[in-house]
């Protein structure tokens, strides 16, 4: 999604404030900005309305569900059944994010499991789905650099009070 409105300097305090204590009242964003509470209000208001911030569930790891395996499917598929082929991997609960990509496949599924029978079971559901023609699977053997996005934030540092 492209944004007409980047993000501004008080943007950038207060997404900094949020990254580290993502729990914080608008008191304490308050308080930690220099902002007015009335403008953090406004903000996280303005956010939510733009759907600027990601879901609570980025923040939950799979594993203390009761799913340690991760994995990636490279999945090729019919071009012109892509729109029914995304609700059907929709359909599968261990599909975290799918995302359409180009080079090796077509589409690139973040997928879940309990155990290698599992995910057997899971890379035979996707497989299944009418209009993809192959699939190859690659385990996550470790995260070496995890889902970050802080260091993107530009504006000043602290904002004056």
């Amino acid at each position: 999604m492209t944004w007409s409105r980047p993000a501004d300097d008080i943007d950038a305090a207060l997404l900094r404030a949020l990254a580290d204590t993502p729990d914080a009242t608008n008191l304490a964003l308050a308080e930690t900005t220099g902002l007015a509470r009335n403008t953090v209000r406004a903000r996280l208001a303005r956010y939510e309305s733009e759907r600027s911030l990601r879901s609570f569930e980025r923040r939950i790891d799979p594993a203390f569900l009761g799913y340690p395996l991760e994995a990636f499917v490279f999945t090729t598929v019919k071009q012109r059944r892509l729109a029914l082929i995304s609700v059907d991997l929709e359909a599968v609960p261990e599909v975290l994010q799918v995302h359409g990509i180009s080079g090796v496949g077509d589409l690139l599924a973040h997928v879940v499991a309990k155990d290698a029978d599992d995910l057997y079971r899971i890379a035979g559901l996707i497989l299944a789905i009418e209009g993809v023609k192959r699939t190859v699977t690659s385990l996550v053997m470790g995260d070496f650099v995890t889902y970050r996005i802080a260091q993107l934030i530009g504006g000043r540092p602290n904002l004056p009070a």
